[in-house]
């Protein structure tokens, strides 16, 4: 098939990785990784870097005529709340392309949002509340501490550090101005639960597999630190090393496999996604489970959790990656019919 994978002009990768370092890929890994991969595949590859304008994809579509777009743009004129647009754009092309559709991004995107939704379907979730730009918070009482503060819509772990887990009101009113400020966004107040953190990967538009879930593991955890995925646990190559980060498939009983599998799904169809996604949980002393956040169009990286859970469930990566560009296809032709 003709393949355009679209992505960030920053991050078009380059055609060998020879004489680059671990730090230097680390930017554009992904993009390398899905490109190569797809080559691999014998598909006719194109690549196109997106910044702040729709008419380069106009003319690319135009041009190369593709089958399917591989999606791997994350954000638009620096806004990673306008990724939608983009995607809706491709529908109104009535281009085929990979991972999730417009309201599924729109609904997963909003974590205050898409807990309000979950919790509405009696699916566990920690207690939280919103803290806008430009307005005075006060701690509703049903908030009791520890509690962790985050960006309302960016993920990645953007923002997020071992500060943003606060145990009175100070350092609560202090990291949401920290993130008002240096993040850009309003934020969310949200019940810190102290467990494990499961990551439960997805496939599929109406037939839907559930990969077995992997865990963060930190195995040199500085002492009295709470066990998060901040910011530099996700992407900074030296502190993982530091502190033995790393991602293992979960231990975990059959009857809790069975609930995060049933939950996973349950999650993912009400929030309206398709293609692709990871659902991140924490699993708390009690073995309660709650959900997190959904992450739509997760990172497709080899070693990635999606990946590692795919490979784990029997799919090769470039087998992980037909599907997702098959998926893609079926979800067009499932639209043109309607």
């Amino acid at each position: 098939m003709r393949v355009l994978v679209m992505m960030h002009r920053e991050l078009l990768p380059p055609e060998s990785l020879v004489g680059l370092s671990d730090k230097e890929i680390e930017p554009f890994k992904t993009e390398y990784d899905v490109v190569t991969a797809l080559g691999h595949l014998d598909h006719e590859v194109h690549q196109i870097g997106l910044h702040d304008e729709l008419r380069p994809l106009r003319l690319a579509l135009q041009e190369v005529r593709p089958h399917v777009v591989f999606n791997l743009l994350e954000e638009f004129h620096g806004e990673s709340v306008y990724d939608h647009h983009v995607v809706s754009y491709l529908e109104l092309s009535r281009q085929a392309y990979t991972g999730c559709n417009p309201r599924g991004l729109v609904l997963a995107r909003d974590k205050a949002l898409s807990k309000k939704i979950l919790h509405y379907h009696r699916i566990r979730v920690p207690g939280f509340a919103t803290a806008p730009r430009g307005r005075r918070f006060r701690r509703p009482s049903r908030l009791p501490f520890p509690l962790i503060v985050k960006s309302l819509i960016e993920e990645g772990s953007v923002g997020i550090a071992e500060a943003s887990v606060v145990h009175n009101d100070d350092k609560l009113l202090e990291r949401i101005e920290f993130v008002h400020d240096h993040v850009g966004t309003d934020a969310i107040v949200e019940q810190f639960i102290d467990g494990r953190e499961l990551y439960s990967s997805i496939l599929g538009n109406h037939q839907l597999r559930v990969f077995r879930p992997w865990e963060l593991i930190i195995g040199k955890l500085r002492p009295g630190a709470p066990l998060i995925a901040t910011s530099r646990t996700k992407w900074d190559l030296d502190y993982q090393e530091r502190r033995g980060v790393t991602l293992k498939s979960a231990r975990v009983g059959d009857e809790l496999l069975e609930e995060i599998a049933r939950t996973t799904k349950r999650i993912y169809k009400v929030l309206g996604m398709s293609g692709y996604a990871r659902i991140d949980f924490r699993l708390d002393p009690q073995g309660r489970l709650y959900f997190l956040e959904a992450n739509p169009n997760p990172d497709v990286a080899r070693g990635g959790e999606l990946m590692c859970a795919t490979e784990e469930g029997g799919l090769s990566y470039e087998e992980t990656i037909q599907k997702i560009l098959t998926l893609g296809r079926r979800q067009a032709q499932r639209r043109r019919r309607g």
